[in-house]
């Protein structure tokens, strides 16, 4: 892909944070493990990873993460977010726990837990707008996108409608897990993408 070398952090509260930086290491990038405010230094990209929303939205407040992150997205940082990434990126939840709240910065709705239970996940390939054929992926206690705001564009959906990718051109909500099944092109294009932002100082 040349050009430079981009630092991409990772939220390592919680969640599946190793399949992320495996992947990013093979496609060149450098990653960084955030668990704190200093570890938001200089990144170009922000990934957050899948896991439990409720639990990664008390964590980052533990750690004293919420605003910062709040202010790096504000500033155009980019972020992939999968599963519960892409819970802590929506606008707004639909059926959150009491005292939920996300990062926002994705003007969606989601439902969690759409798919029910962990015995109720499964891989597929689902067509992803951008991706030249279709992509491997798997759903585990996945969200599904209910509303789709201005500025926000659907990548992907299932044969029955349900939406499962969105892309505001600096966010990109995954309900599922490409790290898991080993696709990469949509990290490649993620890698790309934090390539061309310069940190906040």
């Amino acid at each position: 892909m040349g050009g430079k070398t981009p630092l991409i952090g990772i939220l390592a509260l919680q969640g599946d944070v190793a399949e992320h930086r495996r992947m990013l290491a093979a496609l060149g990038a450098d990653t960084r493990d955030v668990r704190s405010v200093s570890d938001l230094a200089g990144l170009q990209g922000l990934i957050i990873p899948g896991g439990e929303s409720t639990v990664m939205d008390k964590l980052v407040r533990r750690f004293g993460l919420q605003e910062p992150l709040r202010q790096q997205i504000q500033a155009g940082l980019p972020v992939l977010g999968t599963c519960a990434g892409l819970i802590m990126c929506a606008d707004r939840v639909s059926d959150g726990i009491d005292g939920q709240e996300t990062l926002g910065g994705l003007n969606v709705t989601v439902s969690r837990n759409a798919f029910g239970s962990q015995r109720d996940s499964f891989d597929t390939e689902l067509d992803v707008t951008g991706v030249d054929s279709p992509v491997a992926v798997s759903f585990i206690r996945a969200p599904v996108v209910t509303d789709v705001g201005e500025g926000v564009t659907v990548r992907a959906a299932l044969p029955d409608g349900r939406i499962v990718a969105v892309d505001n051109g600096q966010i990109v909500g995954l309900s599922f897990h490409p790290e898991i099944t080993g696709e990469s092109r949509l990290h490649a294009e993620f890698v790309a993408r934090a390539r061309e932002y310069s940190p906040v100082a």
